[in-house]
C-alpha cells in the first residue's frame, strides 16, 4: 500500500525591492498552475516569498519596515492565492513576514503557513531559529538583521494531519539544526515543508562562501536520513539586489537520497511524487524511536544552551 503525495517544489528567482505585492502573487499562481498540470497535490514556496529579503537593509523607520509585513492572512492580494488553490484543488506552503496584535502590543514573525486544497490553513509556523544580529554593522557587504526585525516563534515545532500525512513545517537556518527534525519527528512528522534565502557570501566566514551548497543540503539529507521524513526545501535564489542567493531547491527521500533538485536560479518548478510509507522504511528500523532512543542520556540538550567544557 502507497500513499503518494505529489508535491512541487516552487523555487522563485529574485524578488526586486520595489516589485508589488500583486506582481509576486502573478508569479506564484503561474507556478501554482504549473503544478497542477503535473498533478501535484501541494506547492512550496520559498521563506518571504512575498517581498524581496528585506533584512539585509538596515531600516530605522517603523513604517518602511512594517511595508514588509502582512497584517492578515489571506489579504487583499494574497486572496487570490487562496482562491486558485480552491478552484484547482491545490494546497500550499508559504513563507512571509507576520504582523500581528497579541497581548496589546504588536509582534512581528517570519512566519510560514500551510493550506489544504479547500483554501483553508491548516497550520502556522513561526521561525524559531533566526540568524543574523540586531544592530547596524556597516562593515557587512549586506545586512542580515533578522534578530532586528522578528521575534524568535513562539509556536513550538508542530505537525498536522494533512494530504493524507503528518507535515511538519519550518524556515531556513532552522534546516540547519537537528533539533528541529527530531521533535518534529517525535509529533510524528512524515513530510518537512522548508522555504529558505541563503547568501552565497557569508560575511563572518567568507572561507565557507564556496560550501553553502555542500552546507545547504548536507543538514537536510541528514535530517532526512536520521529522521526517516521525506523534506521539500525552497529556495528563493538569484542576484537579489546585489545579493547572490542560493538556488538547489530540492526534494530528498526519507533515505537521504536527493530525488529532484532545481537546474536554474530563476521561478522554476521541480516535483516528486513522494510515497509517505516509505518513511517506515527508516522508522520502523534503522531509527526506530521507540526500540533504540536513550532520551534519559539526552537531557543535556533541553537543559543547555551553550557548550560547558569539562574542568581541567
Amino acid at each position: 500500500m502507497s500513499r503518494i503525495v505529489t508535491v512541487g517544489a516552487a523555487q522563485l528567482g529574485p524578488i526586486a525591492r520595489n516589485e508589488s505585492r500583486a506582481r509576486v502573487v502573478e508569479r506564484l499562481l503561474a507556478l501554482m498552475r504549473r503544478a497542477r498540470t503535473r498533478g501535484c497535490d501541494l506547492v512550496v514556496f520559498p521563506e518571504l516569498a512575498l517581498t524581496t529579503f528585506f533584512p539585509r537593509w538596515y531600516m530605522e523607520s517603523q513604517a518602511e519596515i512594517d511595508a514588509f509585513f502582512e497584517t492578515a492572512m489571506p489579504g487583499p492580494e494574497t486572496e487570490p492565492l487562496f482562491a486558485v488553490a480552491r478552484e484547482l484543488g491545490i494546497g500550499f506552503y508559504l513563507g512571509y513576514a507576520e504582523r500581528v496584535e497579541e497581548g496589546g502590543r504588536v509582534r512581528r514573525f517570519n512566519t510560514s503557513i500551510l493550506v489544504d486544497g479547500r483554501g483553508e490553513v491548516v497550520g502556522r509556523y513561526r521561525k524559531i531559529h533566526l540568524p543574523g544580529h540586531a544592530e547596524n554593522e556597516p562593515w557587512r557587504a549586506f545586512q542580515h538583521l533578522e534578530k532586528r526585525y522578528f521575534e524568535p516563534g513562539d509556536l513550538g515545532f508542530g505537525t498536522w494531519q494533512a494530504f493524507g500525512g503528518v507535515f511538519g513545517m519550518a524556515l531556513c537556518n532552522d534546516r540547519r539544526w537537528p533539533e528541529t527534525y527530531r521533535v518534529l519527528a517525535l509529533k510524528g512528522m512524515e513530510m518537512l515543508l522548508l522555504g529558505y534565502n541563503t547568501p552565497m557570501h557569508y560575511p563572518p566566514v567568507p572561507g565557507h562562501d564556496h560550501l553553502q551548497g555542500f552546507h545547504n543540503h548536507l543538514c537536510m539529507q541528514a535530517g532526512a536520513y536520521q529522521n526517516g521524513t521525506w523534506v521539500v526545501a525552497v529556495a528563493k535564489a538569484g542576484r537579489e539586489e546585489g545579493c547572490d542567493l542560493l538556488g538547489q531547491s530540492c526534494i530528498i527521500a526519507p533515505t537521504g537520497e536527493i530525488v529532484a533538485m532545481s537546474s536554474t536560479l530563476g521561478d522554476e518548478l521541480i516535483t516528486a511524487e513522494c510515497d509517505l510509507d516509505r518513511t517506515r522504511e527508516i522508522k520502523e528500523h534503522i531509527f526506530n524511536f521507540e526500540l533504540h532512543r536513550r532520551p534519559e542520556e539526552y537531557r543535556l540538550i533541553a537543559e543547555r544552551r551553550g557548550a560547558v567544557p569539562p574542568a581541567a
